[in-house]
C-alpha cells in the first residue's frame, strides 16, 4: 500500500516538495529583500528567515529545517551583506549576524523537531489510553459477546506494538522458547530478559501476552512480527498487556 501524505499525494513526493520549498523560499526572501536593503535592518531580515526555519522545522522533517537554516545563511550573506551579490562578508556585524543566524535556525529546528515529536507521543498515549477504556467498558457493560472482544483486543494489542497478526489462545503457554510480555513490560524467554529497545520484538518466533484472572493464566494472546523488527516502548508493551486482562472478565462471563 502507498503511504499517504496530504491529498493523495505519497508522503515521499511531500518530503521533496517541503525540501525543496526550505532552499527556495529563503532565496526568494533574500532576493526580494535586497531590493530594501536601506528600508530593513539586517536584524529584521534574520527574523523573518527564522520563520521559514520554524514552517520548515514544524512539518516535522529535520532535513527541511537544516536545508532552511543553511539555505537562509548562504542567501542572506549573498544578497544582505557587502559585499552584494558574492559569497562573502567583509564587516564583522555581518559575519556574526550570518553566523547567528544559522546557528538559531538550527536550534530552532531542533525545538521545534522536539516539540512535534512529543505532539506526536502524546496523541499516541491518548489513542492508547482511549483503546484501555473502550475495552474496559465494553467488559463492564456486558453487551459485547467474548468472542468479538476478543478478536478487537488482538487487533488492538497487534496495533500497539506493530505486529504483523495476533490471535488468542486459551490457557496457558505451552512452549518455554516462546517469549512472554509481562505486566511491567519487560519480555523473557527461557528465563531470560530479552531487551526490546535494543533488539525489538522476536521476529523468529511468537511473543505472547497471558491474559489472567487473578493468579491463573486463563488464555494467551499469540503474535508475530516476521515482516520486518519493531521496536515497541515499555509504555506500549505495558498498554498491551492492559489490554489483555480486559478480556478475562468477559471470558469469565461466558
Amino acid at each position: 500500500m502507498v503511504e499517504s501524505g496530504i491529498g493523495s499525494w505519497p508522503l515521499a513526493r511531500w518530503r521533496v516538495v517541503i525540501r525543496l520549498a526550505a532552499v527556495v523560499l529563503p532565496f526568494a526572501t533574500c532576493a526580494l529583500l535586497s531590493a530594501f536593503r536601506d528600508q530593513v535592518a539586517a536584524s529584521t531580515s534574520v527574523l523573518i528567515l527564522v520563520l521559514w526555519v520554524v514552517g520548515a522545522a514544524a512539518t516535522g522533517d529535520r532535513v527541511a529545517g537544516l536545508l532552511a537554516a543553511v539555505s537562509s545563511g548562504a542567501w542572506f550573506d549573498y544578497f544582505l551583506t557587502e559585499p552584494y551579490n558574492r559569497f562573502a562578508i567583509s564587516k564583522h556585524d555581518d559575519v556574526v549576524a550570518t553566523v547567528l543566524l544559522v546557528l538559531i535556525s538550527i536550534a530552532v529546528t531542533e525545538v521545534a523537531l522536539w516539540g512535534h515529536r512529543q505532539q506526536v507521543r502524546a496523541s499516541r498515549r491518548s489513542g492508547y489510553l482511549e483503546g484501555v477504556l473502550g475495552t474496559a467498558q465494553a467488559v463492564a457493560e456486558g453487551d459485547v459477546p467474548s468472542y468479538v472482544l476478543v478478536d478487537v483486543v488482538a487487533r488492538q494489542i497487534a496495533e500497539v506494538l506493530s505486529a504483523d497478526s495476533c490471535r488468542f489462545v486459551p490457557g496457558p503457554v505451552q512452549e518455554s522458547r516462546i517469549a512472554v510480555l509481562d505486566h511491567d513490560g519487560t519480555l523473557t524467554r527461557d528465563g531470560r530478559s530479552i531487551d526490546v529497545d535494543r533488539v525489538g520484538l522476536p521476529s523468529d518466533d511468537y511473543v505472547a501476552v497471558l491474559v489472567r484472572e487473578g493468579t491463573r493464566v486463563v488464555g494467551h494472546y499469540l503474535l508475530t512480527a516476521a515482516t520486518n523488527v519493531t521496536y515497541p516502548s515499555r509504555e506500549q508493551r505495558r498498554v498491551a498487556v492492559l489490554l489483555a486482562d480486559q478480556v478475562s472478565g468477559a471470558l469469565e462471563a461466558n
